[in-house]
């Protein structure tokens, strides 16, 4: 005999990656297509609404989607395996495969050579894009609710009167952007009455005060006291009139979606931690999820396998309630802070494991041998 130094992977490893990595791009796709179309016309009913620019809406679908993928690649893998496996199954290719010494271990590493990639993306999404994508949508959200305040503070067409009368102004109109157009202002404080008007300017509230801040281009100005004949006359390039407004505005980011996955885990709050195990979650139920897809597929293409595949439906539900489940107990001290928050994985492993222990070929070998009874070669 020649010994031959045989390939990592071999010829029917390469025919599982490549037929499990089709169905998975497929289903990510799909699922990724269905998330954008349901965003769109959510961000489009905000936009009709006000809520939202129409100069933003792109950015904020793209952060949408950045911050919700990595949501939709574990279960999405999970599903890849299933109907890869069900195929072969249906195909009496898993049959095959074992007469020629391709068995559950075989499956198992192979399937976990692709599983690794995707959950070094799927950390990487969940760690580090996903909070900046937060952080984005956050800020975005800040900035049209402070440009709807503003807009609504100083509306076009009508006048603005503050400091009891004292100042008055009109602004002729207002777009999107907070550029104002036509303005009058009446500016009785002081011994002086100043009048300004301006075709053009600009609105913005300062944050650390809250307050109006106006700013025209280009206008005339009068100054003198009502009654006399002595007046100032100007011409300015630039004018800024600050109105009082409700007190300072809170910009500061107060979500820990938006915290960095450094920072959590430099943190000592339990609530961070949660959130820590939440992004970690990601990436680990992708190879969780393989090691849980594999046996709840019968090779036999002759058995009915109705069972199985409500013990994976059941599977797939408890695994994503549980992890909500486990992540609310952690966070309010039901469980120990030394369990955390990622054992529902073990678990859920270990119990579909233990269901299907009585239908496995080393626990049938082993019972026939305890019963002497011969095996077939």
């Amino acid at each position: 005999m020649i010994g031959t130094r045989s390939p990592m992977l071999g010829l029917i490893d390469r025919y599982l990656l490549r037929e499990a990595a089709k169905v998975f791009l497929s289903i990510v796709l799909v699922l990724v297509l269905i998330l954008a179309s349901l965003m769109f016309l959510r961000t489009l009913e905000e936009v009709n609404l006000g809520g939202l620019g129409v100069d933003v809406v792109f950015r904020y679908l793209s952060l949408q989607i950045q911050r919700d993928v990595s949501t939709l690649l574990p279960p999405a893998f999970f599903l890849a395996i299933l109907v890869t496996l069900a195929r072969l199954s249906r195909d009496s290719e898993l049959i095959a495969m074992q007469a020629c010494g391709v068995g559950p271990p075989r499956l198992y590493r192979t399937f976990l050579i692709l599983a690794v990639p995707v959950a070094l993306v799927t950390g990487w999404i969940a760690l580090d894009l996903k909070p900046h994508a937060a952080a984005g949508i956050q800020e975005i959200r800040l900035q049209q609710k402070e440009q709807a305040a503003q807009i609504a503070g100083l509306q076009p067409g009508r006048f603005y009167v503050e400091q009891r009368g004292e100042v008055v102004v009109y602004i002729g109109e207002i777009d999107q952007r907070k550029a104002l157009g036509d303005v009058f202002v009446l500016d009785r404080r002081g011994d002086r009455t100043r009048l300004v008007v301006s075709e053009s300017g600009r609105h913005r509230i300062e944050d650390a005060t809250g307050d109006h801040l106006v700013t025209l281009n280009k206008g005339h100005r009068f100054d003198g006291r009502a009654g006399s004949g002595a007046y100032l006359i100007s011409d300015f390039e630039q004018y800024e009139l600050r109105l009082a407004g409700e007190g300072p505005t809170q910009r500061a980011s107060n979500k820990r979606a938006t915290i960095p996955t450094p920072d959590l885990m430099r943190s000592d709050d339990p609530a961070d931690r949660v959130e820590l195990e939440h992004r970690l979650s990601a990436p680990l139920s992708i190879l969780t999820l393989v090691l849980l897809a594999i046996p709840l597929v019968d090779p036999s293409p002759r058995r009915r396998a109705t069972g199985r595949v409500l013990l994976a439906l059941l599977a797939y539900f408890s695994f994503f309630n549980l992890q909500r489940l486990a992540e609310s107990w952690m966070a309010t001290g039901v469980t120990p802070q030394w369990l955390g928050s990622l054992w529902y994985q073990f678990a859920i492993l270990v119990f579909v494991h233990l269901l299907l222990l009585p239908e496995t070929f080393w626990l049938k070998r082993l019972s026939r041998r305890l019963r002497g009874v011969p095996s077939c070669h």
